[in-house]
């Protein structure tokens, strides 16, 4: 903790990255049922967290496998504090260029509560684009989504420098 009970900053030396392991599975579960309960107080579109979660990690594991994809695991004095996975995202679509319609997708990030607010976020979304550049297949692009009412992920999708692309309304019929 710095001065007046604020976080201290991340940096690179004070956590691991590391790819996910098969032990990792009920942390990845809880995980994702936290964001998951966390969105359900955001939008009633949201499902509760289990039992879907499971089929959704079934999901999210076979679309990494199938496209590109990597689920990374940080690490704090070997604790796990955060988590982020992508896969590359091709759809094509006449209207728009192809450097667009295929891109690298995060489609998961979580950290814990006690390690929000610290920097980490933009310390896994950089590895995470560091992944696509390396796959060499010319992607120019990084998309995440967040839920318009999600402020604090917003804020933070911006303090790691994504701007809004398309914004989704809806209303009720």
């Amino acid at each position: 903790m710095g001065r007046a009970g604020t976080l201290k900053p991340m940096n690179d030396a004070d956590f691991h990255l590391r790819p996910y392991r098969a032990s990792d599975y009920d942390w990845v579960l809880d995980c994702e049922v936290a964001l998951q309960t966390h969105e359900r107080t955001l939008s009633d579109t949201r499902l509760p967290g289990l039992p879907h979660t499971h089929d959704y990690l079934t999901l999210l594991f076979e679309t990494l496998a199938e496209f590109h994809g990597l689920l990374l695991i940080a690490e704090r004095d070997g604790v796990r504090v955060g988590l982020v996975a992508g896969h590359v995202l091709d759809q094509p679509w006449p209207m728009e260029t192809a450097d667009s319609t295929r891109c690298g997708y995060v489609s998961d990030i979580f950290i814990v509560p006690e390690q929000r607010g610290t920097g980490l976020a933009g310390i896994l979304l950089d590895a995470m684009a560091q992944h696509f550049r390396d796959l060499g297949q010319d992607l120019r692009r990084l998309r995440i989504n967040a839920l318009a009412a999600n402020q604090l992920a917003c804020k933070a999708y911006v303090k790691a420098g994504f701007a809004p692309y398309e914004v989704m309304f809806e209303r009720m019929l």
